[in-house]
């Protein structure tokens, strides 16, 4: 009997702080307004949507309004899109995570790359490669890439940052590289790859690698404010390129739900595989990271994902586990980190985590 009653308790206080936590979400979507964010929230919970909204304007100069179902480059949220492939493929056999990649790569053309970085060290930022993206923005020409292989030449004879396996160094080359192996051992090529085996198990019939000078229906502009340093935004094309491995699909929130969802529920990865994908392996600048997710420990519960910044771009995808939150944020307005979609983010994680002492 005492059983029962404290099960009964339990169910009700749990029932009670998920009304009033859910109707905190509710009073605060409906103050927020466009002067503050501009873009899509979409809130989940026990993965059911409860309420999902849309701020601002996809173009600013012809005043055109963002749509729940607009879509918005989600810059390096792509990784994770990465990191399953490349785990699907570990599940068949076709990657080992301790090798190093000459085995898949026998022509890349750096030797000590090819000789001494492994999967594993791509999957968590520790090969010791750079971020082309930062170091060579002046180099890219964002109209020059449609493949995977084009954009090797940026960085393919950089000098290491670190010795592989040593140091934590944010990568994009490195997420570049793991396309070249997953086009390598699945004889596909990388976007049609993540098609097939991602986007399509997943019913993401709205996310996709756009072409920087591609016209597309309901497609977000870009504004860039330098991170918040300037009044007068400008817009951003100047910074994209197409899609790569390590960033720049375009997506809806709807679809990174759906995604987080098929993830988290193993309808891409087995459990195990999964499950090795969630452990913490290395720290980075502000979480630790398993393999091509956060997994930041900084709070009173755990919350997986990622985010994605560039110029014009901040989008947040964050998976409470304790609560069974899902929270995913999509801005065309880049911040510096207190306002826009950086203020959206703080606010949730605050609200259903409780933000404890940083590690």
């Amino acid at each position: 009997m005492k059983i029962k009653i404290l099960f009964l308790f339990t169910f009700i206080f749990n029932l009670s702080h998920s009304q009033s936590t859910n109707s905190q979400i509710k009073n605060y979507l409906d103050n927020l307004n466009e002067t503050e964010f501009s873009g899509t929230i979409l809130i989940a919970e026990n993965d059911k949507i409860i309420n999902k909204r849309a701020y601002g304007f996809s173009s600013l100069e012809y005043d055109v309004k963002n749509k729940i179902d607009t879509k918005f480059n989600i810059a390096s949220i792509t990784k994770m899109f990465t990191a399953v492939a490349a785990l699907q493929l570990y599940e068949k056999g076709k990657i080992d995570l301790k090798t190093p990649i000459g085995k898949y790569l026998p022509d890349y053309p750096n030797e000590i790359v090819r000789n001494s970085v492994t999967v594993h060290q791509l999957l968590t930022h520790t090969s010791g490669l750079n971020n082309f993206y930062v170091n060579d923005l002046d180099k890219i020409k964002n109209s020059d890439y449609q493949e995977i292989s084009d954009f090797v030449p940026l960085f393919a004879n950089d000098t290491l940052l670190s010795k592989p396996g040593t140091k934590y160094d944010y990568s994009g080359t490195g997420f570049v590289v793991l396309g070249l192996i997953i086009e390598k051992v699945s004889g596909e090529n990388y976007y049609d790859y993540i098609e097939e085996n991602i986007l399509e198990p997943a019913n993401m019939l709205a996310t996709s690698e756009i072409q920087v000078d591609s016209i597309v229906k309901n497609k977000a502009s870009g504004y860039t404010s330098g991170f918040g340093q300037n009044k007068n935004l400008k817009k951003n094309e100047y910074y994209l390129t197409k899609a790569s491995p390590a960033g720049f699909y375009y997506s809806t929130v709807e679809d990174l739900f759906k995604f987080s969802k098929v993830l988290r529920n193993h309808k891409l990865l087995s459990k195990e595989t999964t499950d090795m994908m969630l452990e913490p392996r290395v720290k980075g600048y502000n979480t630790h990271l398993g393999y091509g997710i956060d997994i930041d420990n900084r709070y009173n519960q755990t919350i997986i994902g990622h985010s994605g910044g560039w110029y014009g771009i901040h989008g947040e995808l964050m998976d409470f586990l304790e609560d069974n939150y899902t929270v995913v944020i999509l801005s065309n307005i880049d911040d510096g980190g207190k306002s826009g979609a950086s203020q959206v983010a703080d606010y949730f994680k605050n609200l259903i985590a409780e933000k404890g002492l940083e590690n």
